[in-house]
């Protein structure tokens, strides 16, 4: 049995999680997790769960649950979510937190020794150089949730690394694939939420709808393979079947499909290589019949993955910029403050406006961060007035 840390347990990665582990109580037990406020889905949780350490993000939430849950131990905010992921006594730390916030415990977790299994794609994003060196340093194993890299997982698996010739990470395209860049301009929150093919949190559907979530994933993959930029490739491929593809040095592609559904990929990180049974209320069936459509990408339409290629090749602090702008410019347009478009404005600005500096510690990546996010603030106080 495999011993647990859930960081994020109420969001889309992370419920889908529990359902992996209460599908298969005989292979996994969670022995902490953590929720942001959301405490009516924590109650769920618990109820389902022997948990016995929770993080909460506020102090008087901890104290409320501590009296209503007194066989269990509650702590609150980062300095709890650093006492979670440096438990000595589990086996995987599963860090589905959205954003720069999912960085520090995932240092945490793997300075203490412990598999990392990864759906928090900004600890790559913004700190990868630092990421990957203390993985090496410390022996520990990282390991992709997102269904894009765990299809390139898969399709690595018994085969030579020098055998590679390029990684193609597939692209539904998000909520706005058909229309024009004129059509996008009036597009509301609503529209950009309604992703055709995925069921996945707010945030990461807005940066769907814009194609920086697949920038994202392309920096992601250069620091999980080790593959150059030149080598990573996005397709758009609107169906969501082929979940990604590896292209080795003979031309020959080996690609993943499955039905859309996060759970497989969860699942085949806390397992593999070995697969168990998963019941899967609509599995892909073949003889069903399907077309799969493959086009490259327009980055005149979506500017956001042409300069995550761009900002991931100068490195530095400038990813943990772009990413701190994405982040306030996204929650910008959910709250309705700013158009769709103006997003990839801020961000891109963002980047434009920052110096280059390498990047030594934490400390950098957090100034990068300030950078990016003040900067975002003031567009958007500005758009406001």
């Amino acid at each position: 049995m495999k011993e647990l840390v859930l960081l994020g347990a109420s969001g889309s990665i992370g419920t889908q999680t529990v359902d992996i582990v209460l599908q298969h109580p005989n292979l996994f037990h969670v022995r902490a997790l953590s929720v942001g406020h959301n405490i009516k889905e924590l109650r769920k949780i618990l109820a389902c769960l022997d948990t016995e350490l929770i993080c909460v993000q506020e102090e008087k939430d901890a104290h409320l649950l501590q009296k209503e849950y007194s066989q269990r131990r509650f702590v609150y905010g980062d300095t709890g979510l650093l006492t979670l992921a440096g438990l000595k006594d589990y086996d995987v730390l599963v860090n589905a937190l959205v954003g720069f916030a999912g960085f520090a415990p995932t240092m945490k977790a793997i300075e203490t020794g412990h598999e990392i299994a990864l759906a928090n794609k900004e600890t790559l994003v913004v700190g990868g150089e630092l990421i990957t060196d203390a993985v090496k340093k410390h022996g520990v194993k990282l390991v992709p949730i997102d269904s894009e890299h765990s299809a390139i997982y898969q399709c690595l698996q018994g085969n030579r690394r020098s055998d590679v010739k390029r990684l193609w990470i597939t692209c539904s395209g998000g909520a706005f694939r058909t229309l024009t860049r004129e059509q996008m301009k009036d597009v509301t929150v609503d529209d950009a939420l309604s992703h055709p093919n995925w069921h996945m949190g707010p945030k990461i559907t807005v940066d769907c709808a814009n194609l920086m979530n697949k920038g994202f994933e392309v920096m992601e993959a250069h620091y999980l393979f080790g593959m150059d930029y030149d080598d990573i490739r996005v397709v758009m491929h609107p169906q969501s079947v082929v979940h990604s593809m590896v292209e080795y040095v003979d031309h020959s592609f080996i690609a993943q499909l499955g039905a859309p559904d996060m759970r497989l990929p969860i699942q085949y990180a806390l397992t593999g290589p070995e697969r168990y049974y998963y019941k899967e209320e609509n599995p892909m069936d073949l003889w069903q019949g399907m077309d799969l459509h493959f086009e490259a990408p327009d980055t005149e339409k979506y500017p956001l993955l042409a300069l995550a290629y761009e900002t991931g090749r100068k490195g530095g602090i400038l990813p943990a910029v772009m990413n701190g702008a994405n982040e306030e410019a996204n929650l910008a347009f959910r709250q309705k403050k700013i158009p769709f478009l103006k997003i990839e404005e801020i961000v891109m600005g963002a980047v434009r406006a920052c110096v280059w500096q390498p990047v030594n510690t934490e400390a950098d990546l957090i100034r990068g961060d300030r950078f990016g996010r003040d900067y975002a603030q003031r567009m958007i106080k500005e758009t406001l007035n």
